[in-house]
């Protein structure tokens, strides 16, 4: 009997990688290294060269001028912060930008917690009015309570008049400045707060109840500190907002003789002769509060842990309002009055009305005191058209370039080995602790230095646009690549296909819905951006931000201007819908 041996075939050998591919892998590794390096500059030039020349500025007797950069420096700027004029604005910041956050976080709180945490009903446009503010200008909204809550003319006032009680609303204090300031900021807090309450672990929660702890005990005690840091992260994002916004603050204070650091800024640029070298110092102090009141933050959120979130499965509880349903929903539809339904009612009104000022609603009833042609005249005027057309190219070009290059950064940052990846980063969240107005102010004297013809174009716009929201498009991109495996993309690599094609054929269809979210973003953001382009825009470069702006500085216009705003209002909340539209389309798709 013979035996037969069965022999195992051998293992297949992996083939070792030809000569050239492995040359082609340590060239893409060199390259890879330093590949950061040209990006690099193009995010510094345009953060650091606008704020390097308002820093200049401070510090100089010129100010920068085509031809002319301005070297003789002096310390005599400085003397402008002991002027009663400065200490009175920095004062008047101080004190809108606390009380409102306070207001907006109470508002934004309340509602947050009441959607996520209570079975208060209607809750889905409960959430909506929460959201709703934030898709509304501020700017426009300060537009519209200027309508409504002037001393003289206002509307609530001539319903107050016709009822024989007076005129007791003024919006032109600071009350006024910090309710329209709380009421269009809330929505930050809100969304905040509400991710905080609905993702919070209940466990703590239910230990204070078996403790004996009441529910309003429970909720002051523990619900509480552990929002703090989505309280404290709106809260400092809201006061830097607020500290910094120039719109409302220009639309509301300055009637009332108001001064707040932005529009003491304006002023100072706008006086004859300009006054941009002590602009320039007042800038400073406003970046130095802000980037002060940012580390403060950052270590008071050092000191503790507030993870509650495991691996475990958990779902919030849900407290039971009982009898307080009503009031609650009451409340909520009070903000929304007062946020979205008078102004935009007062905007139709204006927008309708023959005559931009009346003494009494019996008037509307009067022949011919009715006019609805404006919105007519509005989408035929040259001024409309040249400023929408603007708008749209402005808005579109800002917004591709700026999530061409937060894609670019937000890749090198987190998928390369390059040098500076941290500088990189840095540098793109450097707009964020830069206000508007310095932003604006450095950008103008930046591309009237600079020799190439861009001031006066639509493109200095569009350069402003990308630096001022290089931030929001950074975090939007960098988020979804963090997110996302890069196997597939290696797998792309080690099977041959060059690193950039791997990258078009496979990591941006990954990554769609955050690219195509981003870019629907920092489009909404450019159409309502007013005050870097208030600093940039000539005649010809006007856009609707500021053709709506102009046309109610010019009170004879004020029902073009009222028309204006209501289509421009039309066209934002278009635009906010587009993103959850979009993306639940393209994620249904996906999946």
């Amino acid at each position: 009997m013979s035996s037969t041996s069965v022999l195992e075939p051998a293992p297949p050998m992996t083939p070792r990688p030809p000569a050239p591919t492995r040359r082609r892998a340590r060239r893409i590794g060199r390259r890879g290294k330093v590949a950061s390096l040209p990006l690099l500059a193009v995010v510094a030039f345009l953060v650091l060269v606008p704020a390097g020349f308002v820093l200049l500025a401070a510090f100089s007797k010129e100010v920068p001028r085509p031809g002319s950069i301005g070297l003789d420096l002096t310390l005599q700027n400085i003397r402008v912060l002991t002027e009663a004029g400065v200490l009175g604005a920095t004062l008047n910041s101080l004190i809108i930008a606390f009380s409102a956050t306070l207001l907006a976080l109470t508002i934004g709180g309340f509602l947050a917690f009441v959607t996520a945490r209570t079975n208060v009903p209607c809750k889905g446009f409960i959430f909506l009015i929460g959201l709703m503010p934030l898709f509304l200008p501020s700017y426009v909204g300060a537009l519209a309570w200027s309508l409504l809550g002037s001393p003289g003319a206002g509307l609530i006032n001539v319903a107050f008049r016709d009822l024989g009680m007076g005129s007791p609303v003024n919006v032109y204090t600071i009350g006024g400045v910090v309710m329209v300031m709380a009421m269009y900021y809330a929505p930050y807090a809100f969304l905040l707060m509400h991710s905080s309450m609905s993702l919070m672990n209940p466990d703590l929660e239910d230990a204070s109840s078996v403790h004996g702890g009441s529910t309003w005990h429970t909720i002051r005690s523990v619900t509480t500190p552990l929002a703090l840091p989505a309280i404290l992260g709106s809260g400092l994002l809201m006061f830097i907002l607020i500290l910094e916004n120039f719109p409302v603050a220009q639309v509301l204070a300055t009637p009332g003789q108001i001064d707040t650091l932005p529009t003491f800024i304006y002023r100072l640029m706008n006086t004859s002769p300009s006054r941009g070298n002590e602009a320039s110092v007042i800038a400073i102090v406003l970046v130095a509060a802000v980037v002060t009141i940012t580390m403060v933050q950052r270590r008071i959120l050092a000191k503790r842990s507030y993870t509650t979130i495991s691996g475990k499965g958990v779902k919030a509880r849900t407290l039971p309002l009982g009898r307080f349903k009503a009031p609650v929903v009451a409340v909520a539809l009070v903000y929304f009055l007062l946020a979205i339904v008078l102004p935009l009612l007062a905007l139709f009104l204006s927008a309708i009305r023959s005559s931009p000022y009346m003494q009494s609603f019996a008037s509307l009833t009067e022949p011919g005191a009715l006019d609805i042609t404006s919105f007519a005249h509005v989408f035929t005027s040259e001024v409309f058209t040249t400023a929408a057309t603007n708008s749209v190219i402005v808005s579109l070009l800002a917004a591709l370039g700026g999530t061409i290059l937060a894609f670019l950064v937000g890749y090198t940052v987190y998928r390369t080995s390059s040098y500076a990846r941290g500088l990189l980063e840095a540098l793109s969240m450097v707009p964020l602790a830069i206000p508007a107005i310095v932003l604006g102010i450095g950008l103008l004297w930046t591309w009237l230095v600079m020799p190439i013809p861009v001031y006066g174009t639509l493109w200095v716009l569009i350069i402003g646009f990308v630096a001022v929201q290089m931030p929001q498009g950074f975090r939007g991109i960098a988020a979804a690549i963090q997110a996302t495996d890069r196997d597939l993309e290696d797998s792309a690599v080690l099977l041959g296909a060059r690193r950039t094609r791997a990258i078009g054929y496979v990591t941006i269809p990954l990554l769609r819905v955050a690219v195509s979210s981003t870019f629907l973003i920092l489009l909404m953001l450019s159409m309502r951006e007013l005050t870097v382009p208030l600093f940039l825009y000539t005649t010809d470069t006007r856009i609707l931000s500021i053709a709506i702006y102009d046309q109610f500085e010019n009170g004879g216009a004020l029902q073009e201007a009222s028309a204006m705003a209501l289509i421009y209002c039309a066209i934002m909340f278009l635009l906010s819908y587009l993103p959850r539209r979009f993306g639940a389309k393209n994620g249904a798709g996906g999946a």
